[in-house]
């Protein structure tokens, strides 16, 4: 299953650009992003309301840039704010990529990988209809 993501903060730098109120925000965080980072449009994550977050592995992408990639896995969190992991080539995740994702996240966040079909089960549950959440967080 492939779907969009819109990168928001690019592999391996520290400026990332948050869409606020329709418009990009630019904000900088205290460490490189190991991956690139962004949202899928069109969602709704019931845990902070605005659009599931998302990975993308691979090379950097430029911040703004859409990208059509393979569902691969997500990242399931114990305050329910889970990311897709996504991936160009659709190969699955190697161990070393799995060991430094779930190191990218605060350990107290219990990080833990699902599966592409319980990550595909996750995406469907938070898809809005047309016209709904298309991107504007």
């Amino acid at each position: 299953m492939k779907v969009e993501i819109l990168i928001e903060w690019p592999k391996g730098t520290r400026t990332r650009w948050e869409k606020a109120g329709g418009r990009f925000v630019r904000r900088e965080e205290d460490a490189p992003a190991p991956v690139n980072y962004g949202f899928v449009p069109g969602t709704q994550n019931p845990a902070d309301g605005s659009e599931l977050d998302a990975v993308l592995l691979g090379l950097p992408v430029p911040a703004g840039k859409r990208v059509r990639a393979e569902v691969v896995g997500a990242v399931a969190l114990a305050d329910g704010d889970h990311k897709l992991v996504l991936a160009r080539d659709g190969k699955p995740l190697e161990e070393e990529e799995i060991r430094a994702l779930l190191a990218w996240f605060p350990q107290e966040r219990k990080p833990r990988l699902l599966s592409p079909a319980e990550a595909r089960t996750l995406l469907l549950g938070m898809l809005v209809p047309e016209g709904g959440n298309d991107g504007d967080r």
